[in-house]
């Protein structure tokens, strides 16, 4: 049993984002960060760790992926702003 991850990014508030699914938060919020990965994140800029949950199980986590990228826009924002209401990047919260 490992911890595994759902996770959002956001450009800016209100902005573009992007769900994902890993067993490395940390590492792979750098990864977006630094433009590590080709495609979506990289392409318009989508880096901040606005929102993410944990799992035990691997099969949890990508079924909640799977779900959450079906949701409209709006369900979506209202996640973030319950969990994380100043859009603040996580990311930094995470590495201290």
């Amino acid at each position: 049993m490992g911890q595994y991850f759902v996770y959002m990014l956001a450009s800016k508030r209100n902005g573009t984002l992007y769900i994902g699914v890993t067993n490395n938060l940390l590492e792979r919020v750098l990864q977006h960060k630094n433009d590590l990965l080709e495609g979506f994140t990289k392409k318009y800029a989508v880096h901040n760790l606005v929102y993410y949950e944990s799992y035990e199980d691997i099969y949890s986590a990508i079924a909640r992926e799977k779900r959450m990228k079906k949701w409209k826009r709006e369900w979506k924002i209202k996640l973030i702003e319950k969990f994380n209401p100043n859009w603040e990047d996580l990311y930094h919260k995470l590495i201290v």
